[in-house]
């Protein structure tokens, strides 16, 4: 049930005014298939407490409220909601438990409003939560998003989330809740063992756990599908590797994620390793035991130490910014715009030091590198008299600007590349590097770029690339190059003009369309399932990538294409091969960037 949602209003259902003698029912926060949840005031104790209404007779619910008080009495940590009293009265099932001010994770994934560090503490102090249950004998069985709860403004880290619900668990030295081969759970988190009716232990609250985190950090459930029925057929697939979503996370924290949802219980680690991994991306030392969460991060005491700060009375550290003012701001806005604004941090707790200046202007750099080198290029050109130069980099730097989002990762500098690639005659390799960034729209991008920054090189330069890129006698670049040796083509418009039109072609447009589907589908076909698997489609992959272009130009242009391909052109057709099974297999690309635009915006 989602108890931090928005108020829906006063007493609805018939509910009455005052409960068990001493709890004035104030608002109706929640309802859902298991009753209702209601804010109210403990007369005797002076409190607010959240108060959980359930039926007794129908499906059994009674028989889960009691199942979810007798697990919460087995549990006392701050990451888990407190449960003050448990009674039935009158045909109903009440749970008086801690009021917690805040959102649940679900409405917070939804909108956006977490940073990663915020996820990481969240995940950690789950880490904590779930082993605390574990070691007393408690199988949640039903970790999702809608299930744990964000105070806006936590105490301390082990507060900045509350994992609520026991009524699924499945307790030790208890009798299951439910029959050999039922379900119990909700499918877009459940384990493949626990999906089939097997008895669930701590490896699937982890595999929960782990959905949950993946959800957060890319924003989407790679589980999740249109229905039910397809969302069945995709638990215990393989799933998406974080890696590949979101390659500016530490690999640590992705490879324990990616670990921790393969299908074989055995083989997901351990929720201890989890927490370490979670630790070594917040900044903290490697093997930190699950109590240890009270201590500051490494970063965090790096930033206070460079900046010179004071101790801070915040016990979290400048990783959280209070959640619930940056939410209400956010609600007046339309829709449609929160599905597009990024968070903005407000207030004294917005996050400082290095790693906040490294957030705002890391992922402006690379517009900032081309336009700064283009205006200086063409400024230099122009003032020295030679506007035919000046034409062929704006026609080469234009399309790039004009391509490049607002919050461009550092993969936007690969084209840069490509020339350098060409004068070794390894051009064949690019469409490898432009397959890493995780947007599709960014391969794709990058991928035609390449082409068509090689095929300007090679008539600015005069120079043969013609083999590294294609096989087809239609290829332009030969003719243009021609022109370009002519004498005073740097100072005319005209003539570079005359020797940059015939790129303009059909041939072109086809190998830069090989070249951006390649980039697209790379990540697609080499999964990291292994060498024997990869191995061969990373070969396949890199043929196209090389003969690809030629022959489809030669269909269009109804020209001939050459026998075999020159050695260096079979070299960069290997070495693509290379590149793509060893971020496949390593989950490193080459280069590394940080992913400003993110896979769910």
């Amino acid at each position: 049930m989602d108890t931090a949602i928005a108020p829906t209003g006063g007493q609805e259902h018939g509910a009455p005014r005052r409960v068990l003698g001493r709890y004035l029912l104030l608002e109706r926060l929640g309802s859902g298939g298991f009753g209702e949840v209601f804010r109210a005031h403990d007369e005797l104790l002076r409190r607010q407490v959240a108060v959980k209404r359930i039926p007794c007779e129908p499906d059994g619910l009674g028989e889960r409220a009691a199942r979810e008080a007798h697990a919460a009495a087995r549990l006392s940590h701050p990451a888990i909601v407190a449960l003050y009293e448990a009674t039935e009265q009158d045909d109903w099932f009440y749970l008086t438990s801690e009021l917690v001010e805040g959102q649940t994770l679900a409405r917070l994934i939804a909108q956006d409003a977490l940073h990663d560090e915020q996820i990481m503490l969240i995940g950690r102090a789950l880490c904590d939560a779930l082993g605390h249950a574990h070691s007393r004998g408690v199988i949640h069985r039903d970790v999702k998003p809608q299930n744990i709860l964000v105070p806006d403004e936590p105490a301390d880290r082990s507060g900045v989330a509350k994992l609520t619900d026991f009524g699924g668990a499945r307790l030790a030295g208890e009798e299951a809740l439910t029959a050999t081969g039922d379900v119990l759970g909700t499918l877009a988190y459940m384990a493949p063992e626990q999906s089939e009716g097997q008895e669930a232990g701590p490896e699937a609250d982890l595999y929960s756990l782990a959905l949950v985190l993946y959800e957060a950090l890319s924003g989407e459930n790679p589980v999740r599908a249109a229905t039910p029925a397809a969302t069945v057929r995709r638990i215990g697939s393989d799933l998406p590797s974080l890696r590949r979503l979101r390659r500016d996370l530490p690999r640590e924290l992705t490879q324990a994620v990616d670990q921790a949802l393969l299908a074989c219980p055995e083989d997901r680690g351990s929720l201890a390793e989890l927490a370490q991994a979670l630790d070594l991306a917040l900044g903290g030392q490697a093997g930190t035991s699950l109590d240890a969460h009270e201590q500051p991060t490494a970063l965090e005491r790096h930033e206070g130490e460079e900046e010179g700060e004071e101790e801070s009375d915040d016990p979290i550290g400048s990783a959280w910014t209070s959640i619930g003012p940056r939410l209400r701001e956010r609600d007046e806005l339309p829709a449609e715009s929160l599905r597009r604004a990024a968070p903005t941090p407000r207030g004294p707790a917005a996050p400082r030091g290095p790693a906040a200046r490294r957030k705002v202007w890391l992922p402006a750099l690379p517009r900032l590198v081309w336009t700064a080198a283009a205006v200086a290029l063409l400024g230099w050109q122009l003032s020295a008299g030679r506007s035919g130069l000046a034409l062929l980099l704006a026609v080469g730097a234009l399309p790039l600007l004009l391509a490049m989002p607002r919050r461009a990762s550092l993969a936007w500098l690969a084209p840069a590349l490509t020339p350098l690639l060409g004068l070794a005659g390894l051009a064949s390799a690019f469409p490898a590097l432009a397959s890493f960034p995780s947007s599709s729209r960014t391969r794709a991008w990058l991928g035609a770029l390449g082409y068509w920054w090689l095929c300007l090189a090679q008539v600015g330069l005069g120079q043969g690339f013609a083999p590294a890129l294609s096989f087809s006698t239609g290829f332009p670049s030969a003719n243009a190059g021609a022109l370009w040796r002519r004498p005073g083509w740097e100072t005319s418009i005209a003539s570079a003009a005359h020797a940059i039109g015939p790129l303009l072609s059909p041939a072109m447009l086809a190998g830069a369309a090989v070249w951006a589907l390649g980039a697209v589908i790379a990540p697609m076909l080499v999964r990291g399932a292994g060498v024997a698997l990869d191995a061969p489609l990373a070969g396949l992959w890199s043929a196209a990538m090389l003969a690809g272009p030629g022959l489809l130009a030669g269909i269009l242009m109804s020209g001939s294409t050459d026998p075999a391909p020159p050695a260096s052109a079979i070299v960069g057709a290997l070495l693509a091969a290379l590149l793509l099974l060893a971020g496949a297999l390593s989950g490193d690309p080459p280069y590394r960037g940080y992913a400003a635009e993110p896979p769910h915006a």
